[in-house]
């Protein structure tokens, strides 16, 4: 029991941390000489590198606010779990961590369907890692979550 507790415990911090990096890295979107995130646009121009911010559309704007909440939903189920993993009476299960993670899962899912809507087309524009970790965090993150929900404490 103590290993599928630890394992559970190394999963959802290994997805904790692709979460981490998938909004903050800086290749969402990687075309000739600019790479675009959820929050810059960078150019390699001149031997130098140059940032300017993310245009300010209403659909990356809630790409940014879909990653930042599934982040948070991850850390607090990680929190939840903890507490419930000592407080928890034997034999319960943990719902609550579940449904946080569960939420996390799906606001991921939301945001990188819309950044695959609604990022621009163009031929030379192709989608980088960040945008890759965040569908890999996808269904690691609602498998966890599936697992929460049929992980019982030992009695």
């Amino acid at each position: 029991m103590l290993l599928i507790l630890l394992g559970v415990l190394v999963m959802h911090l290994i997805i904790l941390i692709l979460l981490i990096v998938s909004t903050a890295a800086s290749t969402w979107s990687v075309g000739g000489d600019r790479t675009t995130d959820l929050w810059y646009t960078c150019t390699n121009s001149n031997g130098g590198y140059h940032c300017k911010p993310a245009i300010s559309e209403d659909w990356l704007q809630a790409v940014q606010a879909l990653m930042i909440l599934s982040l948070l939903f991850c850390f607090f189920s990680l929190i939840a779990f903890l507490f419930q993993l000592f407080k928890l009476v034997k034999g319960g299960r943990f719902f609550f961590t579940a449904i946080f993670q569960i939420l996390a899962s799906v606001f991921v899912m939301c945001a990188a369907i819309i950044y695959t809507v609604m990022s621009p087309e163009d031929g030379s524009v192709k989608f980088g890692y960040a945008y890759v970790l965040a569908w890999v965090s996808f269904p690691l993150t609602l498998i966890s979550g599936l697992i929460y929900i049929v992980l019982r404490k030992k009695e």
